[in-house]
């Protein structure tokens, strides 16, 4: 019993990341909702899934994460309309992600917070994707719980937090007004300010810093690929899902990337 016990432990941690991945799989099923009915302004708890080129509910079998997707061949069991591959796609990812924080981070609150954090970020890169809006329901709350993360260990100080958070949606601010002043049209609406205040409130400012980079540069990459593709240079893209991808990238491997660059100053 006490070499039981001893060994508990491991195998905690050792199951943890695959619990993660599990509960991070079910999640990505339900991000799936969200992304599709918040913006319609539609409920995300009823009625339940049904099938969006013929009515059919889908049933409880047919929902199970990635699996039933692979086992319907992306197709509606009752109309075969296909199942955009997005769905086991998000699916994936989530799961992926619970799983890598899990194996990170162990188990801790952190652990938590932040897999509440790139939860958020999947969902409003790809509503901003569809839609070009990043629903207050999501950053507002968002904000608040970043703030109140900031007493956690690991976390950004609470008056860092908050700082950020300030700053990120006061510099956005900033940024739209000299951009209307100067060009008569708007440049970022306000969603991205209640984001970059969000994101400012879980990472801190070297962690939101590193985000606007990241989105910045991908966003000029994309538009770059775009143009050369024939695209408009006028075409509106969604810095919300730049930021949302710096973020993530930010919290899986920020640390990392502000370690070297100071490092690097220091040579």
């Amino acid at each position: 019993m006490d070499e039981i016990r001893t060994l508990q432990p491991l195998l905690d941690t050792a199951l943890l990341p695959w619990l993660a991945l599990a509960f991070g799989l079910i999640i990505g099923s339900f991000s799936n909702v969200v992304i599709h009915r918040l913006p319609l302004g539609l409920s995300v708890v009823s009625p339940r899934s049904r099938c969006p080129a013929c009515g059919r509910p889908v049933a409880a079998l047919e929902n199970v994460p990635i699996v039933s997707w692979l086992a319907l061949r992306g197709r509606c069991r009752g109309c075969r309309a296909p199942i955009a591959v997005r769905y086991p796609l998000v699916e994936a990812a989530m799961g992926a992600g619970y799983a890598a924080l899990a194996w990170w981070l162990g188990p801790q609150p952190r652990t938590v917070v932040l897999m509440v954090l790139f939860t958020a970020l999947v969902v409003l890169a790809l509503i901003d994707l569809d839609h070009h809006l990043l629903p207050d329901v999501i950053t507002l709350p968002g904000t608040v719980v970043g703030l109140a993360a900031s007493l956690l260990p690991g976390a950004p100080a609470p008056l860092e937090s908050a700082l950020s958070a300030a700053a990120g949606y006061l510099g956005f601010g900033a940024v739209a007004l000299a951009y209307r002043r100067t060009r008569g049209v708007e440049g970022l609406g306000r969603g991205d300010w209640k984001m970059a205040a969000m994101l400012g409130a879980f990472l801190g400012w070297q962690g939101l810093l590193l985000t606007v980079f990241m989105a910045a540069l991908s966003g000029t990459l994309v538009g770059v690929a775009l143009m050369a593709r024939g695209r408009t240079a006028q075409e509106a893209l969604p810095l919300g899902t730049f930021l949302a991808a710096g973020g993530i990238v930010t919290l899986f491997v920020g640390q990392l990337i502000i370690a070297w660059y100071g490092n690097l100053l220091r040579v």
